[in-house]
């Protein structure tokens, strides 16, 4: 591969809904560049939460070569791991790699996470308010946004939807309210970015055939195992979308057909949300390369090495689509 100079980017980027090959391409390009992958993925970070959310450990598989991969596995189930965790989490990761004169390829789909260290984030770590959260764990969820409005619009639909989350984030409001902000600044770094899309029905596909083969492939027994040890219906439900349904199907509270029909639809409408919040970066400057989901494996990773190597950053808007 050509040298780069020092304006070149020193890190690639690949990101996407849920359900399009992130982690496969991530993997590929990492064995052609002798790289390692930095997951980005809020709950793939959980040790036994494999299944359901989507930890393709043969995806790191090519050639039969390990391509080595960071922040999957590495907290307890039930543990609230969080953005600012990731941030510093991920840079250490990053000079990890760095030092290793590896390629550093950072993969996944959350948004906020991706963007934090894209944009070079400040961030203020906020403790857990034992005594607040008791205060609030009585109320309801509309008394919860209630209070939450009062500091600020409520933007964010996981927060205003869901009662741990709304608690976090009157916590984290309660507590920038009463204390100066200690921001952790960490250098911004460059990336050249690209993103996997499918047409959208194609896309509602791939998560429908997906989900069923999840479920066959024992999803719901995991569920049962977390359950079983000792974490709480309502801890696994914090996590969202696979775990909040399937824990209902598991206690009883739904029926499979209902499970599977309100699960679908969930993940559909989160991999539209994933897309809004990609196009809401690219209006904030980000520029994301788009690749279509459809071509070859080969011709993907062609791509991204191409436009990576050649330093073509600027001159390329869409490419492959």
């Amino acid at each position: 591969m050509a040298a780069k100079n020092q304006d070149s980017p020193v890190m690639i980027t690949i990101l996407g809904p849920t359900a399009t090959g992130k982690t496969r391409l991530a993997a590929q390009v990492a064995h052609q560049l002798n790289g390692e992958i930095i997951s980005a993925d809020s709950r793939q970070v959980y040790r036994g939460m494999n299944i359901g959310t989507g930890k393709d450990y043969a995806d790191y598989q090519v050639d039969g070569r390990q391509i080595p991969f960071h922040l999957v596995d590495i907290a307890d189930a039930g543990y609230e791991y969080n953005v600012f965790e990731f941030r510093e989490d991920f840079y250490m990761a990053f000079a990890e790699i760095q030092n290793r004169r590896k390629q550093p390829i950072l993969c996944g789909g959350t948004g906020l996470y991706l963007e934090a260290v894209l944009s070079g984030y400040k961030m203020v770590k906020v403790p857990v308010n034992a005594e607040l959260r008791e205060k609030l764990s009585s109320k309801r969820i509309d008394e919860l946004n209630l209070i939450l409005s009062e500091f600020r619009e409520l933007h964010n639909t996981t927060d205003s939807t869901d009662i741990q989350r709304t608690i976090r984030a009157i916590e984290i409001e309660e507590y920038l309210k009463n204390h100066t902000r200690q921001l952790n600044d960490f250098p911004q770094i460059k990336s050249v970015i690209f993103g996997l899309q499918f047409d959208r029905q194609i896309i509602r596909q791939r998560i429908t055939e997906r989900l069923k083969s999840r479920l066959e492939g024992g999803m719901i027994e995991e569920v049962k195992t977390l359950l079983d040890s000792g974490l709480q219906p309502a801890q696994l439900s914090f996590y969202g979308l696979e775990y909040r349904f399937l824990t209902d199907y598991v206690t009883g509270k739904i029926t499979y057909d209902d499970m599977f029909a309100l699960l679908n639809t969930a993940i559909h409408q989160f991999a539209k949300r994933q897309m809004t919040w990609f196009r809401r970066m690219e209006k904030k400057g980000f520029q994301i390369h788009w690749i279509d989901g459809n071509l070859k494996d080969s011709e993907k990773v062609g791509l991204v090495l191409d436009v990576f190597d050649r330093g073509r950053v600027e001159e390329i808007n869409h490419i492959g689509i």
